[in-house]
């Protein structure tokens, strides 16, 4: 019998503590590189750290490092060495080298094996493969001359021309090909946005594995993907919703991470574009994971990187905190201790963390501050309310006469079929 079941691959992870990295910063971070591998399926088997000033400017990491890590590959299975930083490409040409048989990735690369596995829709996988040619281009080496060429046969060859001179001659034609189809599909995109100016536009931002796509599902009352693992959705996904009587569309965006690949970001800045001519944000963050102030100012520089956060664009926003179902106290955050002991019952300590979280400075983030949990639905009522009242003042400008009714049961008067009136 032939066995058709594929093994997973395998990897060894690699980071360094440097003196902008502390070691408990880049064991999270190595964690995080185990979360990403794991979403492509791969198996981490070890990972290795090393304290140095700076990366070593040939291979990353120290000769001793180095040839510590290739005793290992060579002593046990493993299919790549994955890097927790981007790079360079003499790095990764003597990186290479060193592991002979064995894939070497950094960080980047492997965001953009996720994306290009997670991309649906033809604009976001054409916007997926431009930022891994973008990505490719200053590390051709002859061992790209596998490409596939987009054109051949006599004269597309110069008298002497090398391989890797072809190569980059094919990756740039592809380049210009890709940039030029995708310029199309944006005017396309944005035709259509336009025609939904009539509408108050939400739109849902955050760190990665936040639970954006749970929340869009428990304010719009439809089925998008939800998924444990990072990057679960990469395609824009825009619904109508209805509190009350007042209609508005909520998109679910692409989630953002630590050290996103700078060409990722611009090749998918046409689809953060619902994000930029949005009304309204809902930046939604883990208040359970350890870093969540750091994924917050991750989320809000790249928001400004792409004109939406900072003086210039700033828009109306609410700052939802998420999984508070999961939510542990802590120690620094406490003053009566007693009131949150593990004996008590789940329900009550979920009551207590809601409570003791509206206490703290987190509630003088923003302005609009709410704690939720949108698996639980816990303190979703919260957040209906003050949404609502921040699409009616929108959408009252665009439609000053419109009949208002109660809010009341929102669900219920929530018209499935996306047929709404005044």
């Amino acid at each position: 019998m032939i066995e058709n079941h594929k093994q997973p691959e395998t990897a060894v992870l690699v980071a360094l503590v440097t003196q902008k990295q502390s070691a408990e910063k880049t064991q999270e971070y190595l964690d995080e590189l185990a979360f990403l591998a794991q979403t492509l399926g791969v198996i981490t088997v070890k990972s290795f750290i090393q304290k140095l000033d700076q990366p070593d400017t040939r291979t990353y990491v120290g000769k001793g490092k180095l040839e510590e890590i290739r005793t290992f590959v060579i002593d046990n299975p493993v299919d790549m060495v994955i890097f927790d930083d981007d790079l360079k490409p003499s790095q990764v040409r003597n990186l290479e080298a060193a592991f002979t048989d064995v894939k070497v990735l950094d960080r980047s690369l492997l965001i953009l094996d996720i994306f290009a596995m997670r991309a649906q829709t033809a604009q976001s996988k054409l916007q997926v493969e431009l930022a891994q040619y973008q990505y490719m281009y200053p590390r051709l080496t002859r061992m790209w001359t596998h490409l596939s060429r987009m054109k051949a046969g006599v004269g597309t060859r110069g008298p002497g021309e090398k391989e890797l001179e072809t190569d980059r001659r094919i990756v740039q034609d592809r380049i210009a090909f890709l940039k030029e189809k995708l310029e199309k599909i944006d005017k396309q995109s944005y035709t259509r946005r336009k025609e939904r100016d009539r509408l108050v536009r939400v739109s849902l931002v955050g760190y990665t594995n936040v639970g954006k796509s749970t929340l869009m599902r428990t304010l719009a009352k439809v089925e998008v993907f939800a998924e444990n693992k990072l990057f679960a959705t990469v395609d824009s996904t825009v619904r109508k919703v209805v509190l009350g009587n007042i209609p508005f569309l909520l998109t679910d965006t692409v989630g953002f991470i630590r050290k996103l690949p700078t060409t990722l970001v611009e090749a998918f800045k046409s689809t953060l574009d619902e994000v930029r001519e949005a009304d309204i944000l809902l930046h939604v963050v883990d208040v359970s994971h350890p870093s969540f102030e750091e994924h917050i100012g991750i989320v809000n520089d790249i928001l400004t990187e792409i004109g939406v956060g900072g003086p210039a664009g700033e828009k109306p926003t609410v700052l939802v905190f998420n999984k508070i179902d999961q939510f542990e106290p802590r120690d620094e955050w406490m003053h009566q201790e007693d009131d949150f002991d593990d004996d008590l019952p789940v329900a009550i300590r979920k009551q207590t963390a809601l409570d003791y979280l509206k206490k703290t400075y987190l509630t003088q983030k923003a302005e609009h501050v709410v704690f939720i949990s949108a698996e639980t639905r816990e303190n979703i009522e919260e957040l209906r309310n003050l949404l609502y009242a921040m699409v009616k003042e929108k959408h009252y400008a665009i439609y000053p006469n419109w009949l208002e009714v109660p809010l009341g049961n929102w669900a219920e008067e929530t018209d499935d079929t996306g047929n709404f009136g005044k």
